[in-house]
């Protein structure tokens, strides 16, 4: 088997945020199992930890190509971040337009419970 050099053992946001697609374009078929309900929102986070090391088993890198290999992931890891950033701005605006909504609508139940009231 391809031993994986010390120094690609750290995280991966694309492997992390891009998983599947990460997955597919590094020839590594482990993160489809972020498909699975419940089980991927632990597995993403396997799949940030150990991306490096599965892209370079499965991808069949030699030691040669090592600083290809490092710039290939540097892409996926820009791109893997923006999209967690991307994904953490979606989410956070989500919950802000959600309460808004929310004490919008109950608000107007008061309103609307003081009208009854008030119009006997």
């Amino acid at each position: 088997m391809n031993e994986v050099p010390t120094g690609l053992k750290k995280w991966n946001w694309g492997a992390f945020a891009l998983n599947i697609y990460w997955g597919i374009g590094n020839k590594t078929y482990l993160p489809l199992l972020c498909l699975i309900p419940f089980f991927n929102i632990v597995w993403i986070f396997v799949c940030g930890a150990k991306g490096n090391e599965w892209a370079w088993r499965d991808g069949g890198y030699t030691d040669d190509e090592f600083e290809t290999f490092k710039k290939v992931q540097e892409t996926w890891n820009r791109a893997g971040l923006i999209m967690f950033i991307i994904q953490l701005v979606v989410i956070v605006l989500t919950i802000v337009i959600s309460i808004i909504f929310m004490s919008a609508v109950i608000n107007n139940l008061d309103q609307i419970n003081n009208y009854e009231y008030n119009s006997y």
